[in-house]
């Protein structure tokens, strides 16, 4: 019995992996697909659809769904028509909450996310009621062991980053939306290696919670993040 009870965990646990993969595949092919819709299917001249191409090849995704996903999203080969969405929502306890996402069936998406705040006791909200709350940002990191800071911050701070922070093992390049892809090709272009690099939308304020509090609303973030057309989700709450 403990030998079947190890291999259903097992099975258990490769189950979620692969619904893990699979989300995050479908995720980068549509955010692919909209890149090369938008900005064209060379990704030396579009700067969003190669960090895009990144992503799909720091999760393994094979090198067929990547160019299936370039060519869709050229119109070279049919394949659904993806529209950017933002949501803008509370959960129970007064977090602002913002949901990213791809879809091509916008009723879909929308009474999705309702339903998963309706469920968590928060509310979805009219648009531009939680938004002005965020600031967009571009965020480049790289490894803290492939450059000098100063170097990096020149660099960086020349072509127009805000700032740069040091997390652990990695400088992280803060930028305004206007020059994120400049300042990302200026660092690639000086042979240093990005490890990631992505827009987010960062609170302009944080608010505190309790634990409790702060649980409820990390399940209700991951109860958005688990919905099929969901790329990212931000709060403002200071964890």
């Amino acid at each position: 019995m403990a030998g079947h009870n190890k291999w259903s965990k097992v099975k258990r646990q490769k189950a979620v992996t692969d619904s893990r993969r699979s989300k995050a595949w479908a995720v980068i092919t549509r955010d692919i697909m909209v890149a090369a819709r938008e900005g064209g299917k060379d990704p030396d001249m579009n700067a969003r659809l190669a960090l895009a191409i990144q992503k799909a090849k720091a999760k393994n995704m094979p090198k067929e769904n990547i160019e299936r996903a370039i060519k869709r999203g050229a119109g070279e080969i049919e394949g659904q028509d993806y529209k950017e969405c933002t949501y803008e929502g509370y959960s129970a306890h007064g977090v602002a909450i913002m949901v990213d996402a791809l879809t091509d069936n916008t009723n879909r998406t929308v009474a999705d996310v309702r339903s998963v705040f309706s469920k968590s006791g928060g509310n979805l909200a009219k648009s531009g009621s939680v938004a002005y709350l965020f600031d967009r940002k571009g965020l480049i990191q790289i490894r803290s062991d492939s450059i000098d800071e100063l170097e990096l911050f020149e660099l960086a701070v020349d072509s127009g980053a805000e700032d740069i922070e040091e997390d652990e093992d990695t400088f992280v390049v803060i930028t305004p939306v206007e020059v994120f892809e400049i300042v990302q090709t200026k660092i690639s272009d000086a042979g240093v290696k990005i490890e990631e690099s992505r827009l987010v939308r960062a609170p302009m304020t944080t608010i505190q919670k309790s634990s409790d509090q702060v649980r409820q609303t990390e399940a209700l973030v991951a109860r958005l993040e688990d919905l099929q057309d969901v790329q990212e989700v931000f709060t403002n709450l200071e964890m």
